[in-house]
């Protein structure tokens, strides 16, 4: 589909995700040579609902014959453009904390177009050196930066308290997107996109589960 003829729809958030996990298993398959694959298939390799998988795909147009499934590495290249994929992406990190910099040596950023470009801290002790190439600046550069180099995501990976202050520094720069670690809801203009990521509530959850026994009155629902 060219994308002179590609319209624009409105889908549940959710979506996206799993078309995520679909452009990896589809990745997976194209690496061990496989050619088709049918939406039962798939689903099956991804536990979720073949049917949910057709949905999901129709927001963006047609791509499999019915009776033959979808050909991987076309639907490869469909998603790579709808997500995002098909060009870089320079991001700078907020946070030189042992988060901060876990999350900027992460490789799989790379193989995904995310490019760190910078990180940014107030620790005169870690400004001026580097992470495995990438410098460490100090946060009163980041508006030269991210003008300079036409940044438009960053994640921030700072202490609660400081991440809605860092969030308004970034809106006020030119950031369009935000990737937030800090575990405390960030508020923003609504052009600006914000996915929190909150390790700790994660953790809550899996406490829960492993603490779920008959005595409890709560059903999980999936």
């Amino acid at each position: 589909m060219s994308s002179s003829k590609r319209k624009r729809y409105k889908f549940p958030k959710t979506t996206v995700e799993r078309l995520s996990y679909y452009f990896r298993a589809l990745e997976e398959m194209a690496k061990r040579g496989i050619d088709t694959i049918s939406s039962e298939a798939l689903g099956n390799k991804l536990n979720i609902k073949s049917s949910q998988i057709r949905k999901d795909l129709s927001y963006f147009g047609y791509f499999g014959k019915r009776g033959m499934g979808y050909d991987v590495r076309y639907l490869l290249k469909e998603l790579r453009y709808i997500l995002g994929l098909d060009r870089e992406w320079p991001v700078i990190v907020v946070g030189a904390g042992h988060l901060g910099l876990a999350i900027s040596r992460y490789p799989g950023f790379d193989m995904r177009g995310f490019s760190i470009k910078a990180i940014f801290d107030m620790d005169t002790e870690k400004v001026g050196t580097d992470i495995d190439g990438i410098p460490i600046k100090h946060v009163d550069e980041m508006e030269h930066f991210i003008r300079e180099n036409e940044i438009e995501m960053a994640i921030i990976a700072v202490p609660a308290e400081h991440a809605q202050n860092v969030a308004d520094t970034l809106a006020a720069e030119g950031i369009k997107a935000i990737l937030n670690f800090a575990p405390v809801t960030l508020k923003a203009e609504d052009d600006i996109r914000i996915l929190s990521v909150d390790l700790t509530t994660k953790l809550e959850a899996l406490a829960y589960y492993m603490s779920f026994n008959k005595d409890k009155l709560w059903k999980i629902i999936n």
